[in-house]
């Protein structure tokens, strides 16, 4: 792999989860629990599929195909979104803590990717920067208010934390050709990321009431949950195949057509 290719697969990766988390957050258009939220998850979601197409915009100039080719023509099993974005929407707890560790985690990879050796990831990195920290803003002050609001809501919080965190360390899992990115300052090494993340999501949770899966032990930041991998390596599940056949259809339905 050549760094073109390492660039490529990076991209693709950041475009991958951006693109499938959007959907699922489409999901909760006129069925979130309060109308201010209904339009809150309807911007969000907006915002990761732009956030997408920027991505696949920069694959496409060094050679890949274009962004509806890449999001409506390619199959499920050529993704490399990880587990966390593809899994269904379940409860408003579970989305709104799959969202929180997913604005944390972007909020951390865009603050290291604005200072990129490579400058089309530089620029576009500070531009979306600031929509990742209203998402991260609206998604953290959620948590705070649903982790210990009631007995019922606790209860949700909680379990959605348990069932998403091991999801949510998959977004770290290696990308293919990331040293060579990592060597010559084009990307973060995930590893470091990962640890960054468990720095700032534990005293959210424990402020929110909730119980965090993270220690120190020997000066080191560790977590006792063990990562869902996979996503990276285009191992899904079968979540990813229902989503990509609903999200392509009415683009496969009439091939070449001018929308």
């Amino acid at each position: 792999m050549n760094k073109t290719e390492a660039i490529q697969t990076y991209l693709l990766a950041l475009a991958d989860d951006e693109l499938i988390l959007g959907h699922r957050d489409a999901e909760w258009t006129g069925h979130a629990p309060l109308i201010e939220e209904d339009i809150a998850f309807s911007n969000i979601a907006q915002d990761e599929i732009g956030h997408a197409q920027a991505w696949l915009r920069i694959y496409e100039s060094l050679g890949g195909k274009d962004p509806d080719t890449m999001g409506f023509l390619r199959d499920a099993a050529e993704f490399t979104c990880c587990h966390l974005v593809q899994m269904p929407k379940g409860d408003w707890a579970y989305t709104i803590v799959r969202q929180f560790f997913f604005d944390a985690a972007e909020k951390i990879r865009l603050g290291y990717l604005k200072h990129s050796e490579f400058d089309p990831i530089r620029e576009l990195a500070a531009k979306i920067y600031p929509e990742e920290q209203y998402h991260l803003l609206h998604t953290r002050g959620n948590v705070e208010r649903l982790g210990d609001a009631t007995e019922e809501s606790h209860r949700r919080m909680q379990r959605a934390v348990d069932e998403a965190f091991g999801q949510a360390l998959g977004l770290f899992e290696k990308i293919p050709g990331e040293e060579m990115l990592v060597d010559e300052n084009i990307a973060p090494d995930s590893k470091a990321l990962q640890t960054e993340w468990l720095q700032f999501v534990s005293p959210v949770l424990k402020r929110s009431g909730l119980k965090s899966p993270v220690h120190e032990t020997n000066g080191t930041v560790e977590s006792d949950v063990t990562p869902v991998y996979g996503g990276r390596q285009k191992k899904h599940t079968v979540h990813l195949e229902n989503l990509v056949s609903d999200m392509q259809k009415v683009y496969r339905m009439i091939p070449g057509a001018k929308w």
